[in-house]
């Protein structure tokens, strides 16, 4: 695929305010597997192989697995995850898929039994941030990094 427009020499300013925005949201307590977890489930939702690269490479170099990052697709049919992976994982389709459905009270509760609001407003904000990587990467045919 040919590379389309180049949104950070383009769009500079906009683009320096989504990676502040990035920053700002990567100070979350959330753990850094944790995040990757979202960044890459949201990824394969939206199908951006740019970002499903970068992440899955960036989670096995902190240690995770092999086989939950190939499983994380069917994270429901498998225990591989914690609960609380799982209440993540569920908020993360969720706000990805947000105009099929929204985010169901039945998630939302489910999230509210493992995290605070402030966890819970962690993940929604890493998860919207994920998604405006996810379409700038789609939209300009971003090269694959090796």
């Amino acid at each position: 695929m040919e590379q389309r427009v180049n949104i950070e020499k383009t769009q500079s300013e906009a683009w320096k305010a989504v990676y502040a925005l990035s920053i700002a949201v990567g100070k979350s307590s959330l753990s850094p597997i944790r995040k990757h977890l979202i960044m890459i489930r949201a990824s394969q939702i939206n199908s951006c192989a740019f970002c499903i690269n970068m992440h899955t490479k960036e989670a096995l170099k902190l240690g995770e697995t092999q086989q939950r990052i190939f499983l994380l697709s069917a994270w429901k049919e498998t225990d591989l995850f914690t609960d609380e992976e799982k209440a993540i994982l569920a908020l993360t389709e969720e706000v990805t898929l947000i105009s099929q459905n929204g985010v169901s009270d039945k998630t939302y509760k489910e999230a509210e039994k493992f995290f605070s609001a402030q966890t819970i407003g962690e993940i929604i904000m890493s998860v919207v941030v994920m998604n405006t990587w996810n379409r700038i990467a789609i939209s300009t045919n971003m090269p694959l990094g090796k």
